[in-house]
């Protein structure tokens, strides 16, 4: 588990929201200070977005990252990663809205998240 996985995790254990934990942890990555990091990942959270918040605040960080060409490259990616993980990125789905059916809990998905960036992160291949 890398650094900022970690401090995903300790985030979200705090209170904070499965988007504000991923972005409040990977906020050095793209220079955001922790009041903005916050104010940045409200609209993320619990799903009004449609998909899942923690994916849209590694996606932030992707897209903040690295030029749109790679960014675009880099999100797909991270997508088909998570997917492969855990069968959506829909928030709804993931918690089993109207199918009672979890297919991962918020902190599962604020794990993932951070795992799968933390290592697009690391890999230096565009």
């Amino acid at each position: 588990m890398t650094e900022n996985t970690s401090k995903a995790i300790e985030y979200h254990k705090s209170g904070l929201s499965c988007s504000a934990s991923v972005l409040n942890a990977f906020r050095n990555e793209i220079s955001l200070d922790e009041k903005q990091a916050l104010l940045t990942a409200m609209p993320m959270a619990g799903g009004r977005m449609t998909k899942c918040g923690a994916v849209l605040a590694a996606e932030y960080v992707i897209r903040n990252k690295y030029p749109d060409d790679i960014a675009e490259k880099k999100i797909k990616e991270f997508e088909q990663e998570f997917i492969s993980m855990n069968k959506s990125v829909i928030c709804r789905e993931l918690k089993g809205t109207g199918t009672g059916k979890v297919l991962r809990s918020c902190r599962g998905c604020v794990t993932d998240s951070a795992e799968i960036l933390s290592e697009i992160i690391q890999d230096n291949n565009v």
